[in-house]
């Protein structure tokens, strides 16, 4: 596992197989808002997100990973195992189309829709609610007994998906949380002293 940090940017990973990679260029105090920088999810070699100094304030995704590591193992669907195009298709279909079928992957659509909201079983980990994933990336994880799957993918023009930006990896649960816990820790850590040395200036 690679851990890399040059002077507030954050590596915590494998890009070529998955890595969170994130940038402070301004902490704040107000945990509503954090940090303004970048936060980027590596897989397969694919950057998902804007890598841009001023792409977005940083509390969304920081809150998202604690949702997803005091979450760990909950993130479960029956058609997880279905393959990712399947999965990606009927996602931007169901919650982004200008008309939904009446069910999806074997599922009422409402059932459907529900897995993916944050007050349901949140199987979508991006967008997180602010502007870091304004590139269009999605990204769908999965807890599969002691497994993690991940669904990456850019939307198109439309309502589906570009083909061309799909990427998916299975990679052991431990492995993958523990990437979790790493980042939020450094990145903790990273934004306490981007703080303390502004208000020393």
């Amino acid at each position: 596992m690679n851990k890399t940090i040059q002077g507030i940017k954050v590596i915590i990973g494998d890009p070529a197989l998955f890595a969170i990679e994130s940038s402070i260029t301004k902490g704040y105090e107000q945990i509503s808002c954090r940090a303004l920088g970048f936060f980027c999810i590596h897989i397969n070699g694919i950057c998902y997100g804007v890598c841009e100094n001023d792409a977005t304030m940083l509390a969304c995704s920081f809150d998202e990973v604690n949702r997803r590591l005091a979450n760990c193992g909950r993130h479960v669907a029956s058609f997880s195992e279905l393959k990712a195009a399947q999965i990606a298709e009927a996602f931007r279909s169901a919650l982004y189309g200008e008309k939904q079928d009446v069910s999806y992957l074997g599922m009422k659509s409402s059932e459907f829709c529900r897995h993916f909201r944050r007050d349901g079983i949140n199987l979508m980990w991006a967008p997180d609610g602010d502007a870091a994933f304004d590139d269009g990336s999605y990204i769908l994880q999965f807890d599969f007994e002691d497994r993690v799957r991940l669904i990456a993918f850019k939307s198109d023009q439309g309502y589906s998906y570009d083909p061309a930006t799909l990427s998916e990896v299975w990679m052991p649960a431990e492995a993958f949380y523990q990437i979790l816990q790493q980042w939020r820790d450094s990145f903790e850590d990273e934004w306490v002293r981007s703080v303390s040395s502004q208000a020393a200036r």
